[in-house]
């Protein structure tokens, strides 16, 4: 049995990055290849061969987060999840349970937005939208929503995109990405490696932490994915193939162990798991107790403890606007 407490370490609040830096890719980088070494994520292409193959994840994250408010003038907040059947939403709405099936919910003037319908088995609700389109209520009064960890609403919310974001359907930022400017993208071809994206709908369940004692125990969360063939047919002759993201990885592994470019995965990365397909990865340090952490461990070994103490003693910058790490997959 492998106890979550393994995956556990002492995060300092000051450790967390409150606000992107003023550059992407002036970010800390710290690589463990045969040697430890910190860089910048702008010296990523440096460590880049002829024949590797980058792959980011397209996602964009949706405008999703609506304050709104009661009839009897009390505020709600809804963050939509994503759309389950013919403009129905699944969403989480809080205050949850003074919510009546059926309920209008207001614009700050007064105006019905959209409706809140029956809790669904995850304990979420569903949503339908009055009148107009759920992206067309976005438009007008949605928020980019932010990790719970970011005190600052007053960020450019343009930072909370990659610079490559194209399909708005996701509710996180694949954040390994976050770093990644056009020329680092110009410096990887010229290195020659090609680079190549996907998507996969970054889901909630990237914010929560492991809640079972036994990592065994926990409920992986479900999200969609997409990889165009052609995409696949680059991944599979690459001599090496880099993943900027927890993401990608999860997109490509669940390509490779059920043969589908496109569906729904639930793919849970953990110790003992048997890499297919990914042989480096570029990303972000993570939460404690998170499953991004369990797939950290599962891809390089316990070795990312002592990546992760270093990190902090050097004044690294931890979680969504944080500095990342580039890793290789242990044998």
């Amino acid at each position: 049995m492998l106890d979550i407490s393994n995956f556990d370490y002492d995060l300092p609040k000051d450790s967390i990055a409150q606000f992107p830096l003023g550059q992407r890719d002036e970010s800390k980088l710290l690589v463990s290849t045969q040697d430890v070494e910190h860089m910048h994520t702008r010296d990523f292409p440096n460590l880049l061969r002829p024949g590797d193959v980058v792959v980011l994840n397209e996602a964009r994250v949706m405008p999703a987060r609506l304050n709104l408010r009661r009839v009897t003038g009390g505020s709600v907040e809804v963050l939509a999840l994503e759309e389950v059947d013919n403009g129905k939403w699944e969403a989480l709405v809080r205050p949850s349970r003074k919510i009546q099936v059926g309920e209008e919910l207001l614009d700050q003037s007064g105006k019905a937005v959209l409706r809140v319908d029956e809790v669904t088995h995850k304990g979420t609700r569903y949503i339908s939208p009055i009148k107009a389109e759920m992206r067309e209520i976005f438009s007008i009064h949605g928020e980019i929503p932010l990790p719970p960890y970011i005190e600052n609403n007053g960020i450019d919310q343009s930072r909370y995109q990659t610079v490559y974001a194209q399909n708005e359907n996701s509710v996180a930022a694949p954040t390994a990405g976050l770093h990644i400017t056009e020329e680092i993208i110009d410096r990887c071809s010229a290195a020659g490696a090609s680079v190549v994206t996907v998507n996969l709908s970054v889901g909630i369940g990237t914010f929560q932490p492991i809640a079972t004692d036994s990592i065994n125990e926990h409920v992986m969360h479900s999200e969609r994915y997409f990889v165009e063939a052609d995409v696949w047919e680059s991944v599979q002759k690459a001599k090496r193939v880099i993943a900027v993201g927890t993401t990608v990885v999860r997109t490509l592994e669940s390509v490779a162990s059920t043969g589908r470019l496109e569906g729904r995965t639930e793919l849970y990365i953990k110790p003992g798991f048997q890499f297919r397909v990914v042989d480096s990865l570029l990303t972000n340090f993570h939460l404690p107790k998170s499953s991004l952490l369990v797939m950290i461990e599962a891809f390089m070994g316990k070795s990312w403890k002592n990546l992760y103490y270093l990190a902090l003693k050097e004044g690294y910058r931890f979680l969504s606007f944080g500095d990342a790490m580039f890793i290789e997959r242990g044998e």
